[in-house]
């Protein structure tokens, strides 16, 4: 999926879990085939999952984001009544694996990507009380950090117009380049940033029986603009269930526009950037933008 992506096999992180924590040698391990672009992700017995990074970066600044990722689920735990993943342990590199690597708890539960929640209403409510529960976290002075979705929209202009030249041939380019000329002009709403979940993909939602069973990848919990995580409702939602997401919320037009802004920002280059490594995080942005389309 990446450039110069790391491999990490079965073998090498049975090594890895095993000379750092012989506690677990005796552990079934298996590797689970996901859609996920960030780690190699292995269940480790009945009760863990083991994530390997996928790209190389310097390991001092990775270290960085795993404290900052089990900080962000210290800080989740117990706020809202879905499950998400707690920190277990932090690995080191070795056995021909440069980086570190994180244990997390397992959640059960079928992603969204396998178990389509669309047409569920039901699934609409508990989206919207567990963002409803995220912006009641106090951000304790925080703002938004300036990096990534969920500050000004215009800072990513020439990152869409990079993706408007690589989806040539893939979308109707000249249709979504008129939807972000409206769209990138939407004013900031009024009031303090709030906290958000910031990636709330089919692949970070587990679902059982229609219902919302668990979310996962919550390392980016941070304020941001309160309606970055409105996303989900593009994302994942149709037309029934999303308009309860909206009115459970009681968005206002210009935060419902906005989170619509943030989905086009984050679908626009999920299709060409993984149309031949990844086609279920492609397929997610094309069903994303055809939602948009719809609606426009």
């Amino acid at each position: 999926m990446h450039s110069e992506q790391l491999d990490i096999t079965l073998p090498m992180a049975r090594t890895l879990i095993d000379d750092q924590f012989p506690q677990w040698r005796e552990l079934p391990l298996r590797l689970l085939e996901t859609g996920g672009t960030v780690n190699a992700i292995f269940r480790l017995g009945d009760d863990l999952t083991v994530r390997f990074p996928l790209q190389e970066q310097p390991i001092d600044e990775a270290r960085r984001w795993l404290a900052r990722e089990a900080a962000a689920a210290e800080e989740l735990h117990g706020r809202t009544r879905f499950p998400t993943p707690q920190p277990v342990a932090v690995g080191a590199p070795g056995s021909g694996y440069p980086m570190p690597w994180a244990v997390q708890t397992w959640l059960p539960g079928t992603p969204a990507t396998a178990e389509d929640p669309a047409g569920s209403e039901a699934f609409g409510h508990d989206l919207a009380e567990f963002i409803a529960a995220l912006r009641a976290i106090d951000t304790a002075g925080r703002t938004f950090r300036g990096e990534g979705r969920g500050g000004d929209l215009t800072s990513h202009d020439e990152w869409i117009e990079l993706c408007f030249e690589r989806s040539v041939g893939l979308l109707d380019v000249d249709r979504l380049r008129n939807m972000w000329t409206r769209q990138r002009r939407l004013p900031r709403l009024p009031g303090p940033d709030r906290m958000t979940h910031g990636d709330l993909i089919p692949g970070n939602l587990l679902v059982a029986e229609g219902r919302l069973a668990g979310v996962l990848d919550v390392g980016g919990l941070g304020p941001a603009d309160p309606a970055l995580d409105l996303v989900s409702g593009w994302h994942v939602l149709d037309d029934g269930p999303r308009e309860v997401l909206r009115a459970d919320l009681g968005c206002s037009d210009l935060e419902w526009d906005r989170g619509r802004a943030w989905a086009f920002a984050q679908a626009i280059g999920l299709v060409w950037y993984y149309e031949g490594s990844n086609p279920e995080m492609s397929g997610t942005g094309r069903r994303t933008l055809d939602r948009l389309l719809a609606t426009a």
